[in-house]
């Protein structure tokens, strides 16, 4: 069985701990704290988390980010022997794209794997669909996939879709 890492990344409160919890097959190794500056919700992620999932015949091992910029010294370490990244976008707050959009571009910037964008949140009254989402960042539409990061099915539908682009494309980067 081939073994692949992916970081999932992405601002802060736009699930990806919810992402990881949602897919995993083994208990998930979480690292939230309760927030000490206010950010929206009770606690954060301050370290990573950390999830697997056999899809196939590939096993993935999932690494969550912190999204707070003050971690951030922590992107460089979990990108480390990254296979790609997935980085997630809160679909339903507009007013989040914009810090989203600089984070993104850090990572493209730095990181040279293959990477898809997760429209969260699909399921909320005035989400972006995500051809907006696309967009707004300046990606082709296939390189946005919505989800519901609280729905197994809809996480794994969207891994699926990022292994067989990966696949497609021969895990070369093919946006920027």
């Amino acid at each position: 069985m081939a073994e692949i890492k992916i970081v999932v990344t992405g601002p802060v409160g736009v699930g990806k701990t919810t992402f990881i919890k949602a897919i995993s097959q083994i208990p998930v190794v979480e690292t939230e704290e309760r927030s000490t500056v206010d950010i929206g919700k009770p606690t954060t992620t301050v370290a990573l988390d950390f999830g697997a999932v056999n899809l196939g015949d590939v096993r993935i091992r999932l690494f969550g980010t912190p999204g707070q910029e003050r971690f951030s010294f922590m992107w460089e370490d979990l990108m480390r022997g990254a296979t790609g990244y997935v980085f997630l976008v809160d679909s339903s707050d507009p007013s989040s794209l914009p810090k989203a959009k600089r984070m993104l571009q850090f990572y493209m910037s730095r990181y040279d794997v293959p990477f898809i964008v997760g429209a969260t949140k699909q399921d909320l009254d005035g989400a972006w669909p995500p051809d907006f989402i696309a967009a707004y960042f300046g990606l082709p539409e296939w390189a946005v996939i919505g989800l519901v990061a609280t729905d197994e099915g809809s996480v794994r539908e969207f891994l699926i879709r990022f292994l067989e682009l990966m696949k497609q494309k021969g895990g070369k980067v093919w946006i920027g």
